[in-house]
């Protein structure tokens, strides 16, 4: 009898693996059959022209880019260090716990709130304009409670007995967490990290009220000016273009460089896995 459920589980589990994977395939076979026509040289380098229906997507991806950077500069060291608060030197309270929980909370709430929150606060209390830094900053609010999450929980994952050990050969606290924990559960904290910032790169609600354009014809460098980004870009073209059937193509190729954005960050993220494991 056990033979028969542990073979029923494993089908309905492999069944289950086989749909999605099936499933994800239909989805990228369709896109990229659709886009790949598109993409070229003058796609990637070009400005768009011709009311967007000729020209290229440069403009997206700098702005893209810009917006992740400015994403991680914000996000990734203030997740870090709460989450090394928590995790070493927090007790174990009541405080904590519901600090915690208001975190996991966090991470569940439509990304559509955090454009909202971050029009009110960044846009128009700290009166920094629709700009590529107020939807950074807001990404970054996004993006801190998976960060502090997958941070504690690659903290969490190193042996206590590593730390007492350096704490009795008399090492302090900090230097121990800066030597010892923090080189161990680099790989799982760099991993979350990547994960996390190549969702944020696809998000196109958060960016919505803060600061991106349908259209701009130049591209600088200053987090004062509005940015074109590739999801935005993807929304415009795909639902509110005057000529849909006309861009079809451009739109299905912003969606194959999108895709290869963030599967290259995937990519890196689990080659940092494999190495930390291959050395281990």
């Amino acid at each position: 009898m056990k033979k028969v459920m542990s073979f029923v589980n494993w089908f309905v589990l492999l069944g289950s693996t086989a749909i999605v994977c099936l499933i994800l395939g239909v989805v990228l076979y369709d896109i990229f059959s659709r886009g790949m026509s598109a993409i070229s040289l003058q796609f990637i380098t070009q400005f768009p022209n011709t009311g967007m229906t000729k020209g290229g997507i440069l403009p997206a991806i700098l702005g893209t880019l810009m917006l992740t950077l400015i994403t991680t500069l914000f996000s990734v060291p203030f997740g870090i260090s709460c989450a090394v608060y928590l995790n070493e030197y927090s007790k174990p309270t009541m405080l904590t716990n519901i600090i915690r929980a208001s975190i996991r909370n966090l991470s569940g709430i439509p990304s559509i709130i955090y454009g909202l929150f971050g029009l009110a606060l960044f846009v128009q209390a700290f009166q920094l304009g629709t700009s590529i830094l107020s939807a950074g900053l807001t990404l970054g609010l996004l993006s801190l409670p998976y960060i502090i999450t997958t941070t504690e929980e690659a903290l969490k994952r190193i042996p206590n007995s590593m730390r007492e050990a350096t704490l009795a050969l008399g090492a302090t606290q900090f230097e121990t967490i800066k030597d010892v924990v923090l080189p161990q559960a680099l790989p799982g904290i760099l991993t979350g990290v990547i994960l996390t910032l190549s969702r944020a790169a696809g998000e196109t609600a958060p960016i919505l009220f803060t600061g991106v354009a349908f259209y701009i014809n130049d591209f600088t460098t200053s987090a004062n000016q509005e940015f074109m980004s590739l999801p935005y870009h993807l929304y415009m073209l795909s639902t509110q273009h005057q000529s849909i059937e006309l861009v079809r193509p451009l739109a299905y190729g912003t969606a194959v460089v999108l895709i290869s954005i963030v599967f290259i960050l995937n990519l890196f993220a689990f080659y940092i896995r494999y190495k930390h494991r291959a050395n281990e």
